[in-house]
């Protein structure tokens, strides 16, 4: 796992493994919220086991998977209360991370300023100058 740290809130990573549960636990993480969709590669655990082995844990689990077609308002919205209803630090994974930070990213618009966002994310090593004109009002 290459845990990436945007803020003291969340950290994004690729692909997890059940496995790896017991030690997202241990870093810290209260929740995991699972941004990739089931069947984009034949290896992929699915959402399911990733649940059971959260569940396991007594970690928070949130299944808010974004494919091909992209973002919609529900997901930005459904990352925003995930992120609520979090009482610590949360873990989010996709292929790359780079979904998992772009739902983050919209999620924080107009709490933040988008220069902020953007450098968070940035720090992480995900460019999101491409929202840079959606971050500085919430997604309606």
């Amino acid at each position: 796992m290459d845990i990436k740290k945007i803020n003291d809130r969340v950290s994004v990573s690729g692909q997890i493994q059940p496995a790896d549960v017991e030690a997202i636990k241990a870093a810290g993480f209260v929740s995991i919220i699972n941004n990739r969709p089931d069947g984009e590669a034949p290896d992929q655990p699915t959402a399911a086991e990733i649940k059971a082995a959260a569940e396991a844990a007594g970690l928070g689990y949130y299944d808010i998977p974004m494919g091909r077609e992209g973002v919609t308002p529900e997901m930005v919205a459904q990352t925003q209360a995930a992120l609520d209803a979090s009482n610590g630090p949360v873990f989010a994974f996709c292929r790359s991370g780079t979904r998992s930070t772009t739902l983050w990213a919209l999620s924080q618009a107009g709490e933040d300023s988008a220069d902020s966002i953007i450098g968070a994310a940035a720090k992480a090593g995900y460019d999101m100058q491409h929202l840079a004109a959606h971050l500085d009002k919430k997604l309606s």
